[in-house]
């Protein structure tokens, strides 16, 4: 992520400038609708969650397409362009902060809640919790501003939720 950013810099972007708001062009150059701030912000962070143990498997994909359509309404070619976005955004990226503040703007307790369950979501999904991944997760609730005890809450959801089919909102799958 720092690295990429150098580079974007060097080459004369700035990073952390937002791509996705003018629009994604489509696969023949035409500009596709604008992808929405917050969707895109809580993706890109989904997306550091998903990368911080080094993959991004199969289960985590399939997790955070799943999340992405049913907490956003959105179509399955949506969420592959708000993805296909999100990773380019990501790239470019520095930090976390530009990410967290768009949803710390707009999203309630609740919903950053939601987003800490669908982290730990993501970072059970391969059936192991690396390092990194907890420390991601605790960094990104700390700009959120989720207390430690919201943060053992998303945990527990989230862990029961895999065992029981539940998905993030409370419904069985």
């Amino acid at each position: 992520m720092l690295l990429n950013a150098i580079k974007s810099l060097l080459g004369g972007v700035r990073p952390g400038t937002p791509t996705a708001g003018a629009g994604t062009p489509d696969a023949e150059g035409e500009a596709a609708r604008p992808v929405d701030q917050v969707h895109l912000a809580a993706c890109v962070l989904l997306l550091d969650v998903a990368y911080a143990d080094g993959t991004f498997s199969a289960d985590e994909r399939a997790h955070l397409e799943a999340t992405m359509a049913r907490h956003f309404a959105l179509t399955s070619e949506e969420v592959h362009l708000l993805i296909a976005t999100a990773e380019r955004e990501r790239a470019q990226a520095i930090d976390h902060f530009r990410y967290t503040n768009v949803l710390q703007q707009q999203f309630d307790i609740g919903q950053k809640m939601v987003l800490a369950e669908v982290m730990w979501g993501l970072v059970l999904a391969d059936g192991a919790v690396d390092d990194h991944e907890h420390y991601l997760t605790r960094k990104i609730s700390n700009l959120l501003e989720l207390e430690p005890g919201y943060l053992s809450t998303a945990k527990a959801r989230a862990s029961e939720g895999r065992k029981t089919g539940r998905r993030e909102d409370g419904k069985t799958s």
